[in-house]
């Protein structure tokens, strides 16, 4: 039996083979009912179907992240061999995420570099004759400045904990979660007093995916990070083993970048006719 330093493994090689789970196919179950109840939405059904599977597919994720943490806990499971395959793993996933923007980022210059393809647009003018747009230098700018304020207050603690303060780590993770919170409480502010309708053609169509998108990956890494939090306190991570909170702290830091560029391109080079409220 193969031993280190982070304790006696049960196996013989390095690796972490998993025992079987029942959460995959439960998951499975769970998001396909949930995309049944977005469908039967759509077309004027009730909620009810929607709300059983998202509360499901919550179900699955806190069963299923809670065996991965114990795991972790586990010694001799997540050896040195097998986070590195976690950061290879969450590498990948942020590099999937970044095409995922990628396409709305395409779809919107598309249209922005060649307002003459707007179906039905009376003008090739970007933003389209009649759409009112918000001033970058409001709103927009003061969630930029939470964004980037969140990212350092992560990175302090991540600093917090290399050198093994505790107590940094905590006053940093739950700073960035409340910095989280309040970006998300803004933008749907800025939602609400919107000067577009959702379905007001392509213009809103692509602000509202990007933007909404955005502020849903903030949403997760804002659950990511808080979850975190609660593990600093239980002392779950040292300076030698926290990939964890290493990879909430990538993501944060993917989700502030993207947040960026949608600043720049969506708020300030398609500004348009500014809406006062």
């Amino acid at each position: 039996m193969a031993s280190n330093a982070e304790g006696a493994s049960p196996y013989k090689h390095p690796y972490h083979l998993v025992e079987p789970s029942y959460w995959p196919i439960l998951s499975a179950f769970s998001a396909g009912i949930m995309l049944f109840g977005i469908i039967v939405l759509a077309h004027g059904g009730g909620q009810w179907v929607l709300g059983v599977g998202a509360v499901a597919v919550l179900a699955c994720m806190f069963g299923w992240w809670r065996d991965v943490l114990k795991e972790s806990r586990t010694p001799g499971l997540h050896s040195s061999v097998v986070r590195l395959g976690l950061r290879y793993g969450m590498i990948l996933f942020i590099a999937s995420e970044v095409m995922f923007f990628v396409a709305f980022f395409w779809a919107y210059f598309h249209f922005a570099l060649y307002p003459e393809h707007v179906s039905g647009a009376a003008s090739a003018i970007w933003p389209p004759a009649g759409i009112k747009t918000f001033d970058p230098w409001s709103l927009p700018f003061l969630n930029t400045m939470i964004l980037l304020l969140s990212g350092c207050t992560v990175t302090w603690a991540h600093h917090s904990l290399m050198e093994n303060d505790r107590k940094g780590l905590i006053v940093g993770l739950a700073l960035t979660v409340f910095l989280g919170v309040a970006f998300t409480g803004l933008q749907a502010w800025e939602y609400s007093i919107a000067p577009f309708p959702f379905t007001g053609g392509v213009y809103p169509s692509v602000f509202f995916l990007a933007t909404g998108f955005h502020g849903f990956h903030v949403i997760v890494g804002t659950i990511f990070l808080a979850v975190c939090l609660f593990r600093a306190m239980a002392g779950h991570f040292t300076p030698e083993k926290h990939f964890g909170f290493e990879a909430a702290a990538w993501y944060w830091h993917f989700v502030d970048v993207v947040w960026l560029f949608l600043f720049v391109s969506i708020y300030i080079f398609g500004a348009g006719e500014i809406a006062h409220h």
